[in-house]
């Protein structure tokens, strides 16, 4: 009977020892790394969303990123020009090391106001956020994907559904290129 025991502990020990050993593995803190640094910036965004509108206008621009609580955090500073007028915005990128999600807050000058912060993590390299708001009075669906993240032109893609989920349209595409000899630390 002690043996079993013994053997219980001991089991229950290496288990807890991998799933401690798979989420150090897994620590995303530094999963926005490349995003350090300045970017030229060319955006281009849906005129009209959810209309069915394929009609889009181009921005260029900068953003610089800079980390915060030693990569735990950072600050994004986008300002871009274009057809559609001027665009100012700041996200502010959150880590938590207990949940190992991100939280994306975007704010812009035009209001102020900072939005519901999208959440979620990478895999793969690829980044997936999520979030619910409100679009001219409905509920909608927000989703993030950062994809090309392993080189010096990311690639960002916004999209919204107004269908729970089911389908989404994309509205806002940002395409960056590297500024300067890479990531600043």
């Amino acid at each position: 009977m002690k043996r079993f025991l013994l053997g219980l502990v001991v089991a229950g020990l290496l288990a807890a020892g991998a799933v401690q050993a798979q989420n150090s593995e897994r620590n995303g803190q530094h999963d926005f790394d490349f995003e350090l640094g300045s970017w030229k910036i060319h955006l281009k965004k849906r005129l009209h969303l959810l209309t069915g509108s394929n009609e889009w206008v181009d921005f260029d621009g900068t953003s610089v990123t800079r980390k915060l609580w030693d990569g735990r955090a950072q600050i994004e500073e986008f300002e871009t020009d274009g057809a559609g007028g001027h665009i100012e915005g700041l996200t502010l990128r959150t880590y938590n090391l207990q949940t190992q999600e991100w939280r994306l807050y975007w704010a812009n000058s035009k209001d102020g106001i900072v939005t519901v912060p999208q959440i979620g993590r990478f895999k793969n390299g690829v980044g997936e956020f999520y979030a619910q708001d409100t679009f001219n009075g409905k509920s909608i669906f927000i989703q993030f994907i950062w994809s090309k993240t392993d080189s010096n032109k990311p690639h960002f893609e916004q999209s919204f559904s107004e269908d729970g989920g089911k389908t989404w349209e994309v509205n806002w595409i940002t395409d960056q290129v590297r500024v300067g000899e890479g990531k600043e630390k």
